[in-house]
Order: C-alpha cells, then structure tokens, then sequence
C-alpha cells in the first residue's frame, strides 16, 4: 500500500491568520489540492477518512461534507475518525488495511484542527432548563420554567485542552516527565533550535514546495523561525511550572496551531492506472497506552509502540534511515529517547533483555519537526507521513520510523519503506 501524493495547507498560530475559518473550510482545500495534483476530478475515491480534535456539533459528518465540496465525484464515501493527536495516522492505518485487503484500491486520508473558530457552548444546566420549558404544557408552567434560568447557567464555555481525569494540561504532564527523566531545559532548548534550523533549511532548499499549498495568501508555516536562536529561547519564561523548577517554554513546546493535511493512497494498479508514481509504502502501524493516572508518563506510550512493531517486524531501533518524532514537546522527545537506553525501563516495561539504544539525531526530524512547524492535532500525522515518504521517494532500500504521543495516554507508531 503505497503513498502516491501529498498536500497541506501552511500552517499557522491559533488566533491569528485562520481566526474564523472553519475546519471544513481548511480541510476542503486542501483537500481539493491534492485532488487536482493527482488529477482526481469526477474520480470517484475508494474511501476518505478523515478527523479533528477540536470539533464542532456541526462537524459531526465532517469528512463527507469536505469531499462534498471538493472536485472529486459525490460517489465518494467518507467518515471521520480521532485518535487525539495520532488521528491522522490512524485514518492511513485503517485506509492501508482495506486497501492490503483488496477491498478498495485507493483512498484518501487525512485530518485538520483550528483552536480559532470555536463554538461556545453553554452548561449542561442551561440544556436542562430549556428541555423542562419545552416540556411545559401551558404558559405558565413555561414562565415559571424560564424563571429558574439563571446567569450561571448562560456563561459560555470553551474546550481545553486538559485531561479529564487529572485535570492537569499536556505541558504539566510533561513537567511530570522531564522531572522523572532528568531531562534539562539546555537540552530541550538545543532540540527545539535544531528543529527550526532544519525546518527552515528545509523550506530554503524547496523541499517543502510542493507538499504546503497557498492558501489565504499564506505560502509557508508562519510558526517557524529559522532566525532563533539558542540565547533567545533560553530567555523565555518556563510555560506550565512557574515554581521556580519548570523547564518547558513557549520555545520548547508546540504553540497552539492551525492547520489541515491528506495524503493519497493506493495500491500499485490504481497508481498506474492514473499514472502516479508511489513515494512510498506504508509497511506496519502500532498503537500503544499507559497508565497515565497511575503514575506513567502520559506521552510515554510512543516508546512502548515503538518496542513491539519493532519486534513483531524484527528490526532494531537502529535500522532506520529517518526518524519522525512528533514534537509535541521538546521534553517529551527527549523521555522517549532514554527511555530506550535505559536497561530498566526496557527490561521491566518493554521485556526486553536490554536496552533498546540510542539513535543518529542527525536523521531525526531532519525536515523540521513540530514545535517548529506547528501542530494541528488531528493534522500532523498526514503531515508527518506525506514529509517523510517524500523524503524516502526513490530510495527503495530505506526506511523511516514514525512515532506520535496523543492525549489519553496513547501513541501510535509507524514503518515507512522507500519506493
């Protein structure tokens, strides 16, 4: 099952140039890119799944409503999916199976967030004084229904990004983690500064300029800065622990972004039917998931993904030619890396008889990772995956390990062989 093309739209800091746009706007265009790159109008598509974090009651048909407004043929069936941050390598994940499975040829797959065009909603207190007006049989009892609305009950609420069940944000999490691991805000700020430096080397060699489309006049990801460097980001204040022990900055942790991706997918008969040539194959996925509650790490899970595919595919970690590492923090990256050098960890949570090593950084994110480029939750799985078959495209004997933390405590895992 191979990757046959890519596209995303630029990707930009929350609050700022997509404020008001929709996620279905976003989506739809870029979306409507790829179809016209791979020559797809009027085509009808196997299957298209696609997902969002941060949605609305009226995306709940999302991804048939995008492909509804896109060039390819209303024949095109479509369903959303969410697995937090991993969402748009699940929807690959899916997609790849029917398509190994024979039961569809090709499909697209993809996902999109934007934090700027959030519907408020209201207390659940609200919902059920108004469900008892509507209940009322007179007019009077509607009155009097009315009557109990009060101005609590009308204050708006907006989503957070914080997990339920600790009541704790991402960035306090991995305050938990870097602590646990030992991980130094020198380092982390040294990764981030890599990340931008790569990135912008990246958009410099035109590397970048067929996969992010223009889109409302935007032509690359606002969020990187290829001019920081190590002293400015040693000056920012840390984020999330304000104790006086907090490590994690602005500069270090993924700024709040929005954005949308897809890539296309097929086998080999349908890419030479519409004469594509395949970038790369999707070879094996992995998802795993931690006790967050209890103890463990909450974007830890990645490393434990990572140890079983590696041995059900009886490979090391080692046996890889680029590595994508999604960056939802600079701290996070940093766990995982020792977390497979170090002989306990993966002796008593992997099983294995030793550590797992350590890995070449030089092949690591080498296109720019998130905190660089942004994250749109559900969005930089496809980004992520379309950027590193590029990068393997015609080179049949490499490879490339992708590894994704989610909210929830999970993370999902992928092989990526060049074609």
């Amino acid at each position: 099952m191979y990757v046959l093309d890519a596209k995303r739209i630029p990707f930009c800091k929350s609050f700022s140039q997509y404020t008001g746009v929709s996620n279905q706007t976003l989506m739809t265009h870029t979306l409507n890119t790829l179809v016209s790159s791979a020559k797809l109008q009027n085509e009808r598509i196997g299957d298209v799944a696609l997902g969002g974090v941060m949605m609305s009651p009226a995306d709940w048909n999302l991804a048939r409503e995008c492909v509804l407004g896109t060039e390819l043929s209303a024949d095109t069936p479509a369903y959303n999916v969410q697995r937090a941050c991993g969402t748009s390598v699940e929807t690959a994940w899916q997609l790849s199976l029917k398509i190994r499975q024979g039961q569809i040829s090709s499909a697209i797959a993809g996902g999109v967030d934007t934090n700027s065009d959030f519907q408020a909603t209201f207390p659940k207190s609200f919902t059920k004084k108004m469900l008892q007006v509507q209940g009322a049989k007179t007019l009077g009892a509607r009155i009097a229904a009315f009557s109990k609305i009060g101005l609590a009950d009308l204050k708006p609420q907006f989503p957070g990004v914080v997990e339920p069940r600790t009541g704790l944000t991402m960035g306090q999490h991995t305050e938990l983690m870097v602590k646990e691991w030992n991980v130094g805000r020198q380092e982390q700020d040294q990764l981030s500064y890599e990340s931008h430096i790569k990135g912008a080397r990246a958009y410099k060699e035109g590397f970048y300029d067929d996969l992010v489309t223009e889109f409302m006049g935007i032509q690359k990801d606002l969020i990187l800065r290829g001019d920081t460097t190590l002293e400015k980001l040693a000056s920012l204040k840390p984020a999330f622990d304000k104790s006086g022990k907090g490590t994690l900055t602005a500069g270090n942790s993924t700024a709040l972004t929005d954005g949308a991706s897809a890539i296309l997918l097929g086998n080999m008969e349908f890419a030479k039917s519409k004469k594509l040539e395949p970038w790369a194959e999707l070879v094996d996925f992995e998802v795993a998931a931690v006790n967050f509650v209890g103890g463990a790490g909450l974007l830890i899970a990645p490393a434990i993904a990572v140890s079983r595919m590696l041995q059900r595919a009886n490979r090391s970690l080692q046996d890889f030619d680029y590595y994508e590492i999604h960056e939802a923090f600079a701290g996070q990256v940093l766990c995982t890396l020792k977390a497979w050098e170090d002989p306990e960890y993966c002796r008593v949570t992997l099983g294995r008889d030793k550590p797992m090593g350590s890995i070449d950084r030089d092949k690591m994110n080498v296109k720019g990772g998130s905190v660089a480029i942004g994250h749109p939750f559900a969005a930089t799985g496809a980004r992520i995956i379309g950027s590193l078959a590029k990068a393997l495209r015609g080179n049949p004997n490499k490879y490339g390990l992708i590894s994704v933390c989610t909210a929830g405590g999970m993370g999902i895992t992928a092989i990526v062989k060049g074609v």
